[in-house]
């Protein structure tokens, strides 16, 4: 049956009912349950409220369709769903095979659904939603932040989970012209296969995603970010180099390097207090042995222009002095079997439930009053998937349900809980590092960086491909531990080789961030707290011998010049959702190489970034897109349209200056 209410066309068989609706310009929203009535029709998810849109609504006896703008959909008297563009190409057709209609050409005996409930046992059910793949050379981008070499995820199979270094952000960007956001927050799986494309839920009762219709990349991921929020306006202290290693023991260790950056007149904006610096995990504050006078330390540290950023875990230790509190109220996430331990690090411990309101006030009271009535006003939200020790998504339940119908919600109301503290508190620009996002995390404030991974070359080339692909997915603020996180030893010549190749591509990230857990191991810093939480060796600028130190300052240098032209990159990110760091084919759509190339990017619309990903390279090719002229050391120029071969000594990553006004200055 296809009726319509209003500006909603409906398609209703048995227990199924299916709604499309304009949601923003050129874009569906499109939801279907088994349901007697939609679970929470008020609900977005990643979803904001839009203005009303009229649509155009045609029923038929055997199809009915709807127009938005660019966008249109039919759906079939047997409920299959098409989309297409105002052109009429066919942009998504659902995959649908049975004898429901034996003249349909796909008329089939295999029997498998386009929507697909499956039911679980005790009420909720298994969703799979199937499209076909209408284009063997279709390239899809996007999806989040996934530890693997490939730009392009077509053909990849993807958990839609959170883990450590891992952030699910299902919104995909197709080189056919559209967008497609899977707005449920459940565990999942999205396979983007050749010859079918499924997204899956595991536990939930709803179907939920937005599709939208646009001729270029840049339109469809800013009509994404009109729907999903954008990012603040990055903060000044944003734009230039942020210190930071595991980890600084003491207040006195972590002045006397703020000291020296100074003396050694190198530009900083941020130094960071990690980890273990409260007494047990979920105090939530500064254990007064190791840091004794934090208001007189953030008053040295203004003085001196550097913001403190401080880290918090939302993990509760059963020792804590908050956890006997926590739990008796409720605020604490549970498990369906077993022992009630989400985590074992430095203690048995539990997580905060930030899908309870009640939890996240709590918590903020507790940081406000700890560290932000001191001064403090920068976070570090580690642990935000959040980590478990043994990741059983099926074990663990929240505030608002089960962690395998909701769980990727969770690093969505982390960043909420600070976001809307320290907004209330009259903050404005905030930002805060987090480590882990879905759909909708950037509109409070969320950097990203991309946990905890190797200080390896295959690790280095994973973070190019993640960082681009969380731009695109809706995350312009990104950052990565320059020179990986785990190992690294400072006096190693082979990896000061790649700590260069990395910091010099940092210069060119969002966010320029150095951090690590460099070895070998230092001796333990006093007793109590968190003082068995050793720290790594040093890593300042200055900690990998000269040679490099002199790199090192090369390069915080130019990311100063840049500060300028990285603001304004920070600007349209804050208005219109552009990713700051951004793959070439979204400055040059209508080159077709330019959706090809995977190893080089562009920062904002005038830099062309060459990373070098490999040891011992000192020569590369680099394609050039067309339709620019390119300065290389500015005195090089080349045309666009062609690849290049050219130097790269260990002191320099090519990066080409693209020439014309269009280049100099964001678009309005």
């Amino acid at each position: 049956m296809l009726y319509k209410e209003e500006n909603r066309l409906i398609f209703r068989y048995d227990a199924e009912e299916v709604w499309i609706e304009p949601w923003g310009e050129n874009a569906f929203r499109i939801r279907a349950t088994k349901e007697a009535q939609y679970p929470d029709e008020k609900e977005g998810w990643a979803l904001q409220e839009v203005e009303p849109r009229t649509a155009g609504i045609t029923l038929g006896d055997k199809e009915a369709s709807i127009v938005n703008g660019k966008i249109k959909a039919t759906v079939s008297s047997h409920g299959k769903i098409k989309i297409f563009n105002s052109a009429g190409k066919l942009l998504l057709e659902e995959y649908l095979r049975n004898r429901a209609d034996i003249l349909d050409p796909k008329c089939s005996a295999i029997c498998v659904e386009a929507r697909e409930f499956k039911p679980n046992l005790g009420g909720d059910y298994h969703l799979t939603l199937r499209f076909e793949s209408l284009d063997k050379n279709e390239k899809i981008f996007g999806m989040g932040q996934y530890q693997q070499p490939y730009l392009d995820l077509k053909g990849l199979d993807l958990e839609l989970a959170h883990r450590n270094s891992q952030a699910s952000v299902p919104f995909a960007l197709s080189s056919l012209g559209y967008g497609l956001l899977w707005n449920n927050p459940a565990i999942g799986r999205a396979v983007l296969g050749k010859n079918i494309m499924s997204f899956e839920a595991f536990s939930t009762k709803f179907l939920d995603y937005w599709v939208f219709a646009g001729d270029t990349p840049a339109e469809i991921v800013q009509g994404y970010a009109s729907v999903t929020g954008t990012v603040p306006m990055m903060p000044e202290y944003g734009l230039g180099f942020w210190q930071c290693k595991l980890r600084y023991q003491t207040q006195e260790e972590l002045l006397k390097v703020a000291r020296e950056y100074k003396s050694r007149d190198l530009p900083i904006d941020l130094i960071v207090i990690d980890f273990f610096h409260w007494p047990k995990q979920g105090d939530w504050r500064f254990d007064a042995n190791f840091w004794p006078d934090p208001e007189a330390m953030v008053r040295e540290l203004d003085k001196m222009n550097i913001k403190l950023m401080v880290s918090i875990w939302p993990t509760v230790d059963k020792r804590s002095e908050n956890f006997q509190e926590m739990q008796e109220k409720g605020y604490l996430i549970r498990v369906d079997r077993g022992i009630r331990t989400a985590m074992d690090f430095e203690g048995e411990s539990v997580h905060f439930d930030a899908t309870n309101p009640k939890a996240r006030e709590f918590l903020w009271q507790k940081a406000k009053n700890n560290y932000y009535s001191k001064g403090i006003q920068v976070f570090w939200l580690d642990e935000a998937e959040p980590e478990y020790t043994a990741y059983d998504f099926d074990n663990y339940r929240y505030w608002r349900g089960t962690n395998l119908a909701i769980g990727n919600i969770y690093p969505v109301e982390y960043a909420k809980t600070f976001y809307e503290g320290m907004e209330a508190a009259g903050q404005k620009n905030i930002v805060n590092l987090i480590r882990c996002a879905w759909a909708g995390s950037q509109k409070f404030g969320a950097l990203v960086w991309s946990g905890d991974i190797a200080s390896s070359w295959s690790s280095f080339r994973n973070q190019l491909c993640a960082g681009l692909n969380m731009g695109i997915a809706g995350l312009p603020w990104w950052t990565t531990d320059i020179g990986g996180f785990h190992g690294g030893d400072p006096n190693d010549h082979h990896f000061r080789e790649l700590f260069v190749r990395w910091f010099q591509w940092g210069t060119f990230c969002p966010v320029m961030r150095l951090h690590g857990d460099r070895e070998p191991r230092q001796p333990q810093v006093g007793e109590g707290g968190g003082a068995s939480c050793c720290s790594g060796a040093d890593n300042e600028v200055w900690s990998y011998g000269e040679h490099v130190y002199e790199i090192c300052k090369k390069y915080m240098r130019l990311r100063e010049e840049m500060r300028d032209y990285t603001r304004s990159l920070m600007e349209d990110a804050h208005k219109r959702g552009t990713p700051v760091m951004r793959p070439c084919f979204y400055e040059f759509p209508g080159d077709v190489m330019c959706w090809e190339v995977e190893t080089q990017y562009m920062y904002g619309p005038k830099y062309l970034c060459c990373p070098v990903l490999k040891p011992n390279q000192r020569r590369m090719s680099v394609y050039l897109p067309a339709g620019a002229r390119w300065v290389l050391d500015e005195t090089k120029e080349f045309a666009g349209g062609q690849t290049v071969e050219i130097e790269c000594p260990i002191e320099i990553m090519p990066v080409f200056v693209r020439q014309g006004r269009e280049a100099l200055e964001e678009k309005p």
